[in-house]
């Protein structure tokens, strides 16, 4: 079963991890418009389930114009 989220946030640059996430777990979902930027970050933070996307994905792989922005919003 896909881990689900009541907040979902697609940061920038900086925001890889987030302080106090719990329960960690991470999922590479397939869109129709191919893969996100990056492994979605799906985590416990005061007792709200949230989901972390790095826009540019890890270590700034993507440039402004290269961001899969249609598969990073389906995702």
């Amino acid at each position: 079963m896909t881990p689900r989220a009541e907040i979902a946030v697609i940061g920038g640059t900086g925001l890889y991890q987030l302080a106090g996430l719990e329960n960690v777990t991470e999922v590479m979902p397939q869109t129709p418009f191919g893969p996100p930027s990056d492994a979605i970050v799906v985590g416990t933070l005061d007792s709200k389930r949230i989901a972390f996307l790095p826009r540019h994905g890890k270590g700034h792989r993507y440039g402004p114009m290269q961001i899969p922005a249609r598969a990073n919003i389906f995702a």
